[in-house]
């Protein structure tokens, strides 16, 4: 017999979260209960909860599940290959499977997809974030199991490793011998230093403030070749004088709000090469933007949106193969009851604190 209630944190307006006490459905045949160890908090946790990406609500914010099968249905487990007491990762995108993006095999662009955490209250069962003891796992979902001897808090870093591997080494096809050069510090920046020195890259360089000294640090630790300061270095001459004047084979941005990596990349990157946009501005137009330097240097242009199944299993496959310090880049964990104050120190909205990987672990209150 499964638990009837769940603790769940709930989104009622923007930078407004509240605890409920909530019912836990009775599941069907095709759904899952998850027991959740832990769940990531990244920069989109920080857009919905401000406002910035609109979403409905009120909600159960949480996309980044980890957690432990704790009733299941006999259609999702044979579907899933997973079992009661299995620990799995949980992927966000749900998708119809049948339109033509999905039957393409770009089930992340689904043109009725839906996204846990994005999901309001009213519709179903409501259990659709993981800032909750328990939440329920839809037919549509994928999941991957997860070594459970690994730390919540490290195995729960599955999310933006993930990102790492498709944004920076399976869209730009990075591959041995390329020079990557990653905007931005933060946790997918780093997972993206770690991507693609297991891709084999044979030059890795990063940007980020003064204030990302430590970051900056630790991408160095993780493999990459320099680190660059952009309010007291001039990323365009850095990039050339690192590459001799080529330029960068992959640009890839993954810095939150800011506008000027946006012209920095189209600048960095060599004739021919390529950048991917993951870093989202806001709805924000970019000022200096030329587009006729995408054209006279033949740049492949490339957004990049989510994880896909192939990226998260080589995040899983890196985390458990315990190769690399990634535990370094976790810096906080938070009960769900402070789910606001682990997401204000994410947005360095708290004064001494500087976060680079922190996630919510229910019970810890």
């Amino acid at each position: 017999m499964h638990p009837t209630r769940t603790l769940a944190i709930v989104q009622t307006a923007p930078r407004q979260l509240e605890p409920r006490d909530l019912p836990v459905p009775d599941l069907t045949d095709d759904t899952a209960l998850l027991r959740i160890e832990a769940c990531g908090i990244c920069g989109s946790d920080v857009e919905q909860w401000d406002g910035t990406l609109r979403t409905p609500l009120p909600a159960i914010p949480g996309h980044e599940p980890l957690g432990v099968i704790e009733a299941i249905g006999d259609t999702a487990a044979q579907r899933w290959g997973v079992d009661v007491g299995d620990r799995v990762a949980v992927e966000t995108m749900l998708s119809c499977r049948f339109c033509d993006a999905c039957l393409a095999g770009s089930y992340h662009l689904c043109h009725t997809r839906q996204i846990y955490s994005y999901i309001p209250l009213e519709q179903g069962h409501g259990l659709w974030g993981a800032y909750s003891e328990f939440m329920v796992l839809d037919g549509r979902s994928i999941v991957h199991k997860v070594d459970p001897a690994l730390p919540p808090e490290t195995a729960v870093m599955f999310n933006p490793l993930g990102a790492g591997f498709r944004w920076a080494v399976e869209i730009p096809q990075t591959g041995p011998g390329d020079t990557v050069l990653i905007l931005g510090p933060g946790q997918r920046g780093l997972a993206s230093v770690l991507a693609c020195r297991e891709a084999g890259a044979e030059k890795i360089f990063v940007t980020g403030l003064a204030a990302d000294a430590k970051k900056l640090a630790l991408a160095r630790q993780f493999g990459a070749d320099a680190a660059i300061d952009v309010e007291n270095e001039n990323v365009r001459e850095r990039v050339r004088e690192l590459t001799d004047g080529r330029g960068a084979d992959v640009v890839v941005d993954v810095s939150a709000y800011a506008l000027s990596p946006v012209t920095e990349a189209l600048d960095c990157v060599r004739p021919g090469g390529t950048v991917v946009l993951a870093g989202v501005k806001g709805f924000k137009p970019v000022p200096d933007f030329v587009s006729d330097k995408i054209v006279l240097k033949e740049i492949t242009l490339r957004g990049a949106i989510g994880v896909t199944s192939s990226g998260y299993r080589s995040a899983i496959k890196l985390l458990e193969g315990r190769r690399h310090p990634v535990e370094k880049m976790h810096t906080h964990e938070f009960g769900l009851r402070n789910a606001e104050l682990a997401i204000r120190t994410l947005a360095r909205e708290v004064p001494g604190e500087g976060s680079i990987h922190s996630c919510l672990i229910p019970g810890k209150d």
